[in-house]
């Protein structure tokens, strides 16, 4: 029988994917026989991680791509276009949450930040990315939202409003280009032990009173948001777009 998870032959793009989430899911994508770039801001953490999947055995290469600069998101394409020809999967990862408070307390610089990575950076980057595929006959694109972008986050305000905004990019992406043979879903993580979560994870009080509201009762490790990206950038999801799949251990149940 097929292995609907086999991604051999595949040319995958996951941005922010030096740490956490996007590291982890380069590593699966690599595992599961796709050509990874690697790629977030600093080219020197994108070598590591794309230099520790080759000497696994995987297939991997760095490319540092800031996806808040338009010129650099051309840079990559450019890149990828001269290199591999095509792209099959792109994994929208990279985010911005420089500001933990009050909403009222947000200033432009914080507003500009995260709206222009989480927002403009999704839709060019998916834009770049859809222009190939529909060339090439279709592809797969998979958006990390977060459940923040369902049920806002508590001094995460303008976070929360850019992650809502990437689950309707999703839909509209898919609507519009599933005639193309591009799907577009988006993943919803729960609260993940990152170093992008840490204003979360490492304070004590915050911590406890959102394990009360997580019937696993846990954070979840990276690796556990990996599965459910493999499963939509493959073959095993091949009627499946437009959805945003949950995965927060049961907290918006």
């Amino acid at each position: 029988m097929k292995d609907l998870f086999d991604l051999t032959g595949k040319v995958a793009l996951v941005t922010g994917a030096s740490r956490g989430i996007g590291e982890s899911i380069a590593r699966l994508l690599a595992d599961k026989g796709a050509h990874v770039i690697v790629s977030s801001r600093k080219i020197e953490a994108c070598q590591k991680v794309a230099d520790s999947i080759t000497a696994e055995g995987g297939k991997a290469s760095a490319f540092a791509c800031h996806v808040g600069d338009l010129a650099q998101i051309d840079a990559i394409f450019a890149h990828i276009q001269d290199a591999f020809g095509k792209l099959d999967i792109l994994v929208n990862n990279a985010a911005a949450n420089p500001y933990f408070g009050h909403i009222l307390d947000t200033d432009l610089a914080a507003y500009n930040k995260t709206v222009e990575v989480n927002i403009r950076g999704y839709f060019f980057m998916s834009i770049a990315a859809g222009k190939m595929m529909r060339n090439q006959g279709g592809g797969v694109i998979l958006n990390t939202a977060s459940v923040n972008g369902i049920v806002a986050g508590d001094m995460q305000g303008i976070y929360s409003i850019t992650k809502a905004a990437v689950i309707s990019m999703t839909k509209s992406f898919a609507k519009e280009c599933g005639p193309l043979n591009i799907r577009v879903n988006a993943l919803l993580p729960g609260l993940t032990d990152t170093k992008f979560a840490s204003a979360l994870t490492s304070n004590d009080k915050i911590l406890n009173s959102a394990l009360k509201s997580i019937p696993l009762g846990r954070v979840a490790h990276p690796d556990e948001m990996a599965g459910t990206v493999l499963y939509l950038v493959s073959d095993a999801s091949s009627y499946t777009t437009g959805s945003c799949v949950i995965v927060d251990g049961g907290l918006l149940a």
